[in-house]
């Protein structure tokens, strides 16, 4: 009985089969540890130096704070060559954003990638532009859509609904960088923005109705509402080039 009963699987669920479930990671951000990645000239010699487990592995649900990125309409987990070095050298990197309701991931371009863009739960108003002279791209993607923004091409994502909103995106590089079109604009030296607005700082809520449909419509909604508040009249709508003069 004893001989039959060591013929016997030690667990009688497929997990027994399966490898085990590894530890995350814990060398994310160790940056001595990946210039030592960054420096080694072959893939062989990199996997040598990745030999801890979880080194291949990365958890976006984790909490650890690797590649994490918080804003008020949501947050996004991101897995790069900062964040998971076995990624150095294999020309790729993923984002998990979760979008909360009416969240909007503000216009900006990744500098070294073209992004895949696939919605895993609710849907997305996305938008981008390639370059001056072309034509702006519109769609509304369900779940399971996927989108593509060329490299470099201004671009947003919006959820339009009441409910949280997830999309996973997918770069070819390793170090995509990411590059928000307002802050870094506003960044410039302030003559030149001004002189690149035609000198206007800023445009009068009463204006909405000339405005409205260059703006998310959750932001005209809020400028509405403070407009109602404050019991102040709206002004007749006019040309937007009339309010940048």
């Amino acid at each position: 009985a004893t001989k039959s009963s060591s013929r016997q699987p030690r667990g009688d669920s497929v997990d027994y089969m399966l490898p085990h479930i590894v530890p995350v990671s814990t060398r994310s951000g160790d940056r001595d540890f990946i210039s030592r990645i960054i420096t080694d000239p072959t893939q062989a010699e990199r996997a040598k130096l990745l030999n801890q487990p979880g080194d291949y592995v990365f958890d976006s649900k984790a909490g650890t704070g690797a590649g994490e990125a918080h804003g008020k309409g949501g947050r996004s987990v991101s897995a790069t060559a900062l964040t998971m070095p076995a990624l150095i050298g294999n020309g790729a990197s993923m984002t998990v954003a979760f979008l909360g309701p009416c969240g909007m991931n503000t216009a900006h371009v990744h500098n070294r990638a073209t992004e895949l863009n696939i919605v895993v739960k609710g849907r997305l108003v996305t938008s981008f532009v390639v370059e001056n002279g072309a034509k702006p791209i519109a769609n509304t993607t369900d779940a399971f859509q996927m989108t593509v923004f060329p490299q470099g091409a201004i671009h947003k994502e919006f959820n339009p609904d009441c409910k949280d909103a997830v999309f996973i995106a997918a770069f070819d590089n390793a170090d995509p960088g990411v590059n928000r079109i307002a802050q870094s604009f506003f960044a410039l030296n302030g003559d030149v923005v001004q002189a690149t607005l035609g000198g206007v700082q800023t445009i009068e809520g009463e204006d909405i109705e000339s405005f409205r449909s260059h703006i998310p419509a959750n932001i005209a909604l809020g400028i509405d509402a403070w407009l109602n508040k404050c019991g102040i009249k709206r002004n007749a709508k006019r040309d937007i080039s009339d309010l940048l003069n």
